[in-house]
């Protein structure tokens, strides 16, 4: 694996925001899931986010330390949650999502039931320095107008030499669903990944790249899990003004580019569905016509 030999940050972190998708922004993607939750468990994660992915990433949190405290970053509907809580069933866990519309169907989930469950922002953590042995956060970066800042968090409020596991996207290789990701939301490189989690201050990376559930041969890059610990000797930068916040008042201006965003954006995101279902029929098919 490439290793990117990024310095951990120091002083003030102002902000450092690149190309902005258009489901990227907090307000966008807070409305787009009011929407999306109700068709997610159902629909999309069976096809872009299973079950055997997320257990085969899970065990890089090393979740089997009695006791743990974890921190489900963009826990949503509980889907890794649930496989977080299979794996540490004594462990007091967190889940923490942006959006009241996926915690609420999160609730649905029997396994997690007596679970806390946390509105609040991956860039803005509501908690206490060293708060927690184990943050975890699976298909919320995405959404992340600042990752490092996000991740300059998840140190914070991590206990020295504690583990966080960051899972996401890299960026698709199909060229179509290049162009779609492209417009609808972030999608990024191998090195963006390891370099926001070093200048976080986190050491001894490591990392896991997994295939698209439809990828005939198993060789596909389609989701990185990167793992590092969380070193004492790490300075932890200090945090200015973020980029975004959701609950900025709307002007005139601002509710015109949220519009465009929002439709637009959400036409991108909606062409992946059928996308994925396309491509997980083909890949049946293949698997039948090889028997």
């Amino acid at each position: 694996m490439a290793v990117s030999g990024a310095s951990p940050l120091t002083g003030t972190y102002g902000g450092v925001v690149g190309r902005m998708r258009l489901i990227q922004h907090k307000k966008e993607a807070y409305w787009f899931y009011s929407v999306v939750s109700r068709l997610y468990d159902q629909y999309v994660n069976p096809l872009f986010w299973t079950t055997q992915m997320r257990d085969q990433v899970l065990d890089l949190a090393q979740l089997d330390r009695p006791g743990l405290r974890i921190l489900d970053v963009g826990a949503g509907t509980g889907f890794t949650t649930e496989g977080i809580a299979a794996q540490a069933p004594d462990a007091r866990i967190t889940m923490l999502d942006q959006s009241p519309h996926q915690l609420a169907r999160s609730r649905r989930r029997r396994a997690l039931e007596g679970i806390p469950r946390r509105i609040g922002d991956a860039e803005e953590l509501p908690f206490e320095d060293e708060s927690f042995d184990r943050w975890v956060s699976a298909g919320s970066i995405e959404y992340w107008p600042e990752p490092q800042r996000a991740l300059l968090e998840a140190h914070r409020v991590l206990a020295a030499g504690g583990t966080a596991v960051l899972i996401g996207p890299l960026r698709p290789e199909h060229p179509l669903a290049r162009r779609l990701a492209d417009a609808w939301m972030l999608f990024p490189e191998e090195r963006e990944y390891r370099q926001w989690m070093e200048r976080a201050g986190f050491v001894d990376l490591r990392a896991r790249i997994l295939p698209a559930p439809w990828d005939p041969d198993g060789q596909g890059r389609y989701v990185m899990a990167l793992a590092g610990t969380r070193s004492a000797q790490a300075p932890i930068a200090v945090l200015g003004a973020p980029a975004e916040r959701r609950d900025e008042p709307m002007t005139l201006e601002r509710r015109l580019r949220f519009g465009g965003r929002f439709v637009i954006g959400s036409l991108a995101g909606a062409a992946f569905v059928p996308l994925g279902a396309a491509l997980t029929a083909r890949a049946k098919l293949r698997r039948r016509g090889a028997r």
